[in-house]
């Protein structure tokens, strides 16, 4: 199977982190990705997570990596990366309610299917993974739940008469 891998040199402003988002979506849609598809969002998120704490936490310039194409040919994992010249591991944080931070990684833990850190020269590289979801086609709809049927795409519940 073949990855396709694109980088982004990241320079340690926080302006940098809305770069790295505008470069990702175009790369994402650049793949296949559609702008509007809930895995562009969630794949946006945590790049933009993983960027500011590169320049925040760390004050360093960064490189954000996507790769695309890795797990099985039917699935398809994106994974991104931001390496960073810091050799300080990530810090996972407990905030409170009205706390402005101390989210980041928590939101990492719960948007990705898998992620982790490793040393990487002088410094580190924090990655994660999201697995492409296969989703069935219209000639084979699969309910939600046994017996409700399936409405077609647009209508909600209540919208659509037979």
């Amino acid at each position: 199977m073949q990855v396709l891998q694109v980088q982004l040199e990241v320079g340690p402003d926080p302006a940098e982190v809305g770069r790295a988002r505008r470069w990702a979506r175009s790369r994402l849609a650049g793949s296949g990705i559609g702008d509007d598809e809930p895995l562009a969002e969630t794949l946006v998120l945590l790049i933009s997570e993983l960027v500011t704490n590169a320049v925040v936490h760390t004050g360093c310039p960064a490189v954000l990596r996507m790769l695309f194409g890795l797990g099985a040919a039917e699935a398809g994992t994106v994974r991104v990366e931001v390496a960073d010249n810091c050799a300080r591991p990530p810090q996972p944080r407990r905030s409170a309610g009205d706390d402005t931070g101390g989210r980041g990684l928590e939101l990492v833990d719960g948007l990705a299917d898998r992620w982790g850190w490793k040393r990487e020269g002088a410094g580190k590289s924090i990655w994660c993974e999201v697995d492409r979801c296969v989703v069935p086609g219209p000639s084979a709809p699969s309910p939600a739940v046994p017996g409700v049927p399936v409405l077609p795409s647009g209508l909600t519940p209540g919208a659509y008469t037979a």
